[in-house]
């Protein structure tokens, strides 16, 4: 495994960094307060080519590896949350999906407007009786003559309510379920029969919205299903596997803003005569807060890296989110205690990442589904 960045690639990670330090944080307050990101942040994002990175050049994208894309997303993971959720929601498993499954018919259509952010992606998996159990849609689809009719619904939908496009998983033969009765399918909004239904209101994530995605008789045409009929539980755990990997990397980013505004405040406040960087209890915790991030950093790259070597990596991705994760939840926990009551105003920027980091441990699979596949790997490889 070799991380080192080629001269491009660092360039790259510089301007992602300098847009997040001084374009991206200067209005978080006001991301938070008006729930709503800047149109002109979106539109820099654009021309910076981020809602590409996951797709080919030839398709207008930057076309970057597993380990290229951890490595931007640990840049974007220093900043507003929910304005990095509409970024990764669309170039992760609303991308993923399209890219390596999709026919080229499909992947020409569609991958160019989406590379350019003209159309944002959603993911259509969770429902209200199919959370992690994602073997238990409800959600159906029957085929008639050279179109497929879908009828369901799904919720919490990342992007939901401005996504032009979504991969959506819906039964196919009910006899056959996870094994060959499953197909995923890329349905486009103004799709007869498709609507947005309730708009969810969060604890965190500010500016980033889900929703309800309503299915009634919405007709998608044959050539719009993504990979091989029947095969969509199977292409599931593939999009999420990667979107895992790139979730992981966000935390890891979202850790080392933590880190160092942690330290910054340590060694500027003062109690009894000293800066509270002087407390070993306060040494402590930055020393845990590093050493776990440090640690969950290193697991995210490898398994980036196994994933560019063409590996499933299943069990190993769901480590990543299930560590990453983890330490983000517990660096945000140590970086409120050292502010102290300042770490609990809300108009600090650690009292955002607190709330915004707990999200991580239910989205994208739960951590205790993550415990549950890993498990089930272990014992079927020993």
């Amino acid at each position: 495994m070799d991380f080192k960045l080629s001269e491009e690639l660092q360039q790259i990670r510089v301007i992602v960094r300098d847009f997040v330090e001084n374009e991206v944080e200067p209005y978080a307050q006001q991301i938070e307060e008006e729930d709503a990101i800047p149109a002109h942040l979106v539109e820099k994002a654009k021309d910076l080519g981020l809602f590409g990175i996951s797709i080919p050049e030839k398709y207008g994208g930057i076309g970057l590896t597993t380990v290229e894309k951890a490595i931007l997303l640990e840049q974007l993971g220093r900043t507003h949350n929910g304005f990095v959720s509409l970024i990764s929601a669309h170039t992760g498993i609303g991308s993923t999906g399209l890219v390596k499954l999709a026919s080229d018919a499909l992947k020409e259509k569609y991958l160019p407007d989406m590379a350019a952010g003209r159309k944002i992606a959603a993911f259509c998996l969770s429902e209200p009786g199919a959370g992690s159990d994602a073997t238990n849609l409800a959600t159906r689809a029957v085929k008639k003559g050279d179109k497929w009719i879908l009828n369901g619904m799904k919720h919490f939908i990342t992007n939901g309510p401005i996504a032009d496009v979504f991969t959506v998983f819906a039964v196919t033969d009910k006899e056959k379920g996870a094994r060959g009765g499953i197909t995923a399918f890329l349905v486009e909004k103004n799709f007869p029969g498709l609507m947005i239904g309730k708009i969810d209101k969060k604890m965190g994530l500010k500016g980033s919205y889900t929703s309800q995605i309503i299915f009634e008789d919405c007709e998608v045409p044959d050539e719009n299903v993504i990979g091989e009929v029947g095969m969509g539980y199977s292409s599931a755990l593939r999009i999420l596997g990667e979107g895992r990997v790139g979730l992981a990397a966000r935390s890891v980013g979202s850790c080392d803003k933590l880190i160092e505004m942690s330290a910054q405040y340590a060694k500027e406040r003062v109690q009894f005569g000293k800066p509270i960087a002087k407390n070993q209890g306060i040494q402590w915790m930055l020393a845990e807060m590093a050493t776990e991030t440090e640690a969950a950093r290193a697991l995210t790259y490898r398994v980036a890296w196994l994933i560019d070597e063409g590996m499933k990596a299943i069990k190993e991705a769901s480590m990543a989110k299930l560590f990453a994760t983890e330490v983000y939840n517990k660096v945000a926990d140590k970086a409120v205690q050292i502010h102290g009551g300042m770490g609990y105003i809300a108009e600090y920027p650690v009292e955002r990442f607190y709330r915004d980091a707990r999200i991580t441990k239910i989205y994208e699979g739960t951590n205790e589904i993550q415990k549950v596949i890993i498990s089930q790997r272990v014992l079927e490889e020993c």
